[in-house]
């Protein structure tokens, strides 16, 4: 016989039973043999237990597996399949772990692994790249944003996955509390240190950072998200140094043939600007194979746009994240991170367009009549200057599509809030950012739809029927505008390309994009970022100016005013006359006359690159320009004389 001192909790009531046990007076307790025998069943039926648990994830993995590919067309290349199941597997061993049991763990793991795996499918078929990072930050916008059954569902997907996930948890047991501890310790790890751990996945697993989708689909989606996350915690870790400031301005200004002088020309006019940024507002005649019974875009838009030399706004993005356009044309800087700037890369107040003007007597004006928090734009709008910022609050919803203000009532309620201003002479920087026209293009009942889609797709229809109201209250905006401030500098433009459906349809039908980014070739990406510009000067009416970066038009407006006053704005302009559009780890390159390249990061080392030569001679600037992006508005700010 051996003796064994029990202690709470050592052994369930399960594998006590059959045990023959006697308790002697000295508090000792005797177990007979058929304790082994009960002992041995019980370590059978944990590893049966464990074997289920795993191949419940494996069986679970391939139905994801199966359902990204047929629904999304989202799959993994074949040699990431191995990796990524692993992953999914010691997820699944760790959570399986902290269980209470198994009727808790199966549909635990179900519901967490499809919201992972679906959600990343979803976003890569509505924008074309996975889940980053701050998408998770993202997820407050969408409580915000959204009404109905599709704000109930936004709350299921997070709410049930941690309701469940807390259900399950053992928390009586020591080794959860282990296993927590462990995994806080390593999440603390992280974000300590993030930069090592980088660096060795990006040695690991690879990272080509202009094609996110690539990535996931080289990685598998947990890799993919460890590694971003780590790569999103390194970022402001490292900010530039004063000497890494000090060459990049050295770098930018050397484009210049002349340099601000230290005070604005005396007697300038302060004439208003009113800068209008269209939600979605694209030309749907480019469509070809849509088959549109009619031309949704207004003809009077059309002819003005036409003076206008046919120009181009080039946006940062595609399909949404619409703040990303918002810091470009407000800060005249690019975007060159797959994140949302104005959520974790404005940290500082800063010299922005609204700052600038404001600091010579302008009153700066933002209205966007959407939930005021929507992208950190209370913050961010503060940071960069403006004086007053009217919402959705701040406007009267007499003119609602679903659950979008129109832009006819946004228009004419601007208006009567500005017009004092205007006719007292107060100069104004009047920003405005609309919301109609925004995914999935709903119209109200006095807006009918008049166009149809002989392709039967009802987004591109809806879309084209959005556009035609769209244009027609933008013309009868500007007329009342330029009739009552004729010398006004108005700038327009669309935010980005719509969305119109999964992996780039709508587009593909028309050879305009490729289903995939990496398929996408000079023109296609060309395309991508090219959205209507009219720029108004005044009396001088609609200018010239062929495709322009959106990042570059704080300068130019600056120039239209007069404003000399010193502005780091200025230096965001490109070298030699060139169009370069930087997107995150590439740029396009090149100028009306001549044919484009595109620079992705490492063709400028690459010997076999045909565009080697071209990119090496514009790599130093975009790498310059980053650099005091960095520096100005999440650094140590090193470019404004601070320390």
């Amino acid at each position: 016989m051996l003796r064994y001192i029990l202690t709470h909790g050592d052994f369930s009531h399960s594998s006590l039973c059959g045990m023959v046990a006697t308790v002697q007076p000295s508090g000792y307790i005797f177990l007979d043999s058929s304790y082994f025998m009960s002992t041995q069943s019980f370590l059978q039926s944990r590893i049966i237990r464990w074997i289920a648990a795993m191949g419940f994830v494996l069986l679970w993995y391939s139905l994801m597996q199966f359902i990204t590919r047929q629904v999304f067309n989202v799959s993994l290349y074949d040699q990431a399949i191995v990796r990524d199941l692993a992953a999914n597997l010691i997820l699944g061993a760790i959570l399986y772990a902290i269980t209470r049991n198994l009727r808790w763990y199966l549909p635990t793991i179900a519901v967490v692994m499809s919201v992972i795996h679906l959600s990343n499918a979803g976003k890569i078929a509505v924008l074309g790249g996975p889940i980053m990072p701050d998408d998770f930050l993202a997820v407050r916008n969408l409580f915000l944003l959204l009404e109905g059954w599709q704000l109930f569902a936004v709350i299921a997907i997070v709410a049930i996955p941690l309701l469940l996930l807390l259900a399950m948890t053992s928390w009586h047991r020591t080794r959860t509390w282990i296993l927590l501890g462990s995994v806080s310790i390593a999440a603390a790890a992280l974000t300590l240190a993030p930069v090592p751990l980088v660096h060795a996945m990006d040695g690991w697993f690879g990272n080509v950072v202009w094609n996110q989708r690539g990535n996931f689909e080289a990685r598998g989606l947990l890799i993919h998200l460890t590694q971003e996350t780590a790569r999103y915690l390194a970022h402001g870790k490292n900010p530039p140094t004063a000497d890494e400031v000090e060459s990049a301005m050295t770098t930018l200004q050397s484009n210049h043939s002349t340099t601000p002088s230290s005070t604005h020309a005396k007697n300038t006019p302060q004439r208003n600007v009113h800068l209008i940024v269209l939600e979605s507002f694209w030309d749907p005649a480019l469509l070809t194979a849509a088959g549109l019974s009619e031309d949704p875009v207004d003809p009077e838009f059309r002819s003005l746009w036409r003076e206008a030399g046919n120009s181009h706004a080039l946006s940062p993005v595609f399909g949404g994240y619409t703040a990303n356009t918002e810091f470009e044309v407000l800060c005249g800087f690019p975007v060159t991170e797959d994140s949302v700037f104005f959520e974790g890369g404005l940290r500082h107040d800063v010299p922005c367009l609204p700052r600038l003007l404001g600091s010579e007597g302008y009153r700066t004006i933002a209205s966007h009549p959407n939930i005021a928090a929507f992208w950190n734009r209370i913050n961010a709008y503060q940071r960069i200057g403006f004086d007053t910022y009217w919402s959705i609050n701040d406007f009267i919803s007499d003119d609602i599509n679903r659950d979008f203000l129109s832009d006819s009532s946004m228009y004419r309620q601007v208006m009567e809030k500005t017009a004092p201003l205007i006719d007292a002479g107060e100069p104004v920087f009047n920003y405005i950012l609309t919301i109609f026209g925004h995914l999935d293009y709903p119209l109200n009942a006095q807006r009918p739809a008049v166009i149809e889609a002989g392709s039967g797709s009802k987004m591109v229809q809806d879309y084209a029927n959005t556009i035609y109201y769209k244009s027609r209250e933008l013309m009868a905006f500007l007329k009342l505008l330029r009739a009552r401030d004729p010398d006004g500098v108005i700038i327009l433009f669309g935010d980005h390309l719509p969305f119109l459906g999964p992996n780039f349809d709508g587009f593909t039908q028309s050879g305009l994009l490729a289903d995939n980014r990496s398929k996408f070739d000079v023109r296609m990406f060309g395309m991508l970022v090219a959205t209507p510009l009219v720029i108004i000067d005044g009396r001088k009416g609609p200018q010239r100016v062929g495709d322009v970066p959106v990042y570059q038009l704080p300068q130019m407006i600056l120039q239209m005013l007069g404003n000399q006053q010193p502005s780091l704005m200025r230096l965001s302009k490109a070298p030699d006359g060139m169009i370069l559009r930087p997107l995150p780890g590439m740029y396009v390159v090149g100028d009306e006359e001549e044919e484009r390249r595109v620079c992705r990061q490492g063709d400028e080392q690459d010997a076999d690159s045909s565009n080697n030569d071209a990119c090496a001679e514009t790599a130093q600037w975009v790498q310059a320009l980053i650099t005091l992006t960095q520096d100005l508005f999440n650094g140590h700010q090193y470019s404004l004389g601070e320390r």
